[in-house]
């Protein structure tokens, strides 16, 4: 038996709750993995709260991340006692994810523990972190360096921008970070923004072409924001898109792509190739420590972990959320 946060739905309705589950109830999969931690990312509380269509299969264990030890292995990449990591690829939407205290899983999804970083310090970076740095990896690709101008970040708040700020200020990048929590610009320069902006001078329906402002940028918020993000770039520009915060929808003008030769990059996580993954946890790794993941990230058990998917999804919830799943 293991412990394990399971989300249901049946004529009872859509409930997520903190139970005990046997071992014979994970799916199926060639590497069974004890998990040692885990995380709680915007898909997560959404598939937790039920308030996003994220979950596709029930009962479900939720859990985008996770990161453990192989106990069992069908697959010829893994062996037990092997430290493994995984991101994405459909887990805690189609099949069991990481906020449990084990999982079974297809082993082509997993990637080796980077060395130097630690199970609990992968999760503190997850996804979001793992995002930031495809983010970051589009742009260099585009040809974006430090000398060609400031980057703006958006959605700084959350995981992937307070990542991406931390990413691109230690690769001598001038940042400027939009948020809509101005109490956090403090924290925002902390991590290496030269300045804040407020989230409302991008947020509302904007012109189709602005200012040039920004070299380049990332954004994880979408809709009327990317649009005027896409306005503001500087001549061939580039913006890494990789969330839908605000929306879905993009209401742009194609202005910014043939007057000034914008480039939009997107950015997707869950299904990238495993060679792609590879590269960014070892770029991630040459760049953290315990300083900046400590600032970005704060731990919390399994049973906090319902509680706090509502807090997250309320705009409540800073940075990273680690979870122990043993504890």
């Amino acid at each position: 038996m293991f412990n394990a946060i399971l989300v249901e739905k049946d004529e009872q309705g859509y409930r997520a709750r903190h139970t005990r589950l046997d071992e014979a109830q994970l799916p199926a999969g060639d590497v069974q993995i004890d998990v040692a931690y885990s995380t709680l990312n915007y898909k997560d509380g959404l598939a937790i709260t039920g308030k996003g269509p994220v979950v596709r299969t029930f009962p479900l264990v939720p859990g985008i991340d996770l990161a453990g030890i192989v106990t069992h292995s069908d697959h010829s990449a893994f062996k037990a006692g092997d430290a493994v990591l995984l991101n994405g690829w459909g887990v805690g939407e189609k099949h069991w994810g990481g906020l449990a205290q084990k999982a079974r899983l297809n082993g082509d999804w997993l990637i080796p523990l980077p060395t130097g970083l630690t199970a609990r310090q992968a999760m503190a970076i997850g996804t979001a972190g793992y995002t930031a740095m495809l983010a970051l990896l589009a742009l260099e690709k585009n040809g974006v360096t430090p000398a060609g101008g400031k980057v703006l970040v958006t959605g700084a708040n959350g995981g992937v921008g307070s990542f991406a700020i931390a990413f691109l200020s230690r690769l001598g990048y001038e940042v400027t970070a939009s948020t809509g929590r101005q109490e956090e610009a403090e924290h925002l320069r902390q991590l290496g923004a030269a300045e804040v902006i407020d989230r409302a001078q991008l947020s509302a329906p904007g012109r189709p072409l602005g200012k040039e402002q920004w070299a380049a940028a990332i954004d994880s918020v979408g809709s009327h924001t990317l649009a005027n993000v896409c306005a503001g770039l500087r001549y061939q520009g580039t913006v890494a898109a990789c969330g839908l915060a605000q929306g879905m929808d993009l209401p742009a003008s194609v202005a910014p792509f043939i007057l000034r030769g914008v480039t939009l990059a997107g950015v997707d996580s869950v299904m990238r190739p495993v060679a792609d993954r590879l590269i960014a946890w070892q770029r991630i790794a040459a760049l953290v420590d315990d300083g900046l993941l400590n600032s970005i990230s704060r731990e919390i058990g399994l049973g906090e972990v319902i509680a706090t998917a509502g807090a997250l999804l309320d705009g409540k919830v800073r940075g990273r959320i680690v979870v122990d799943v043993n504890r």
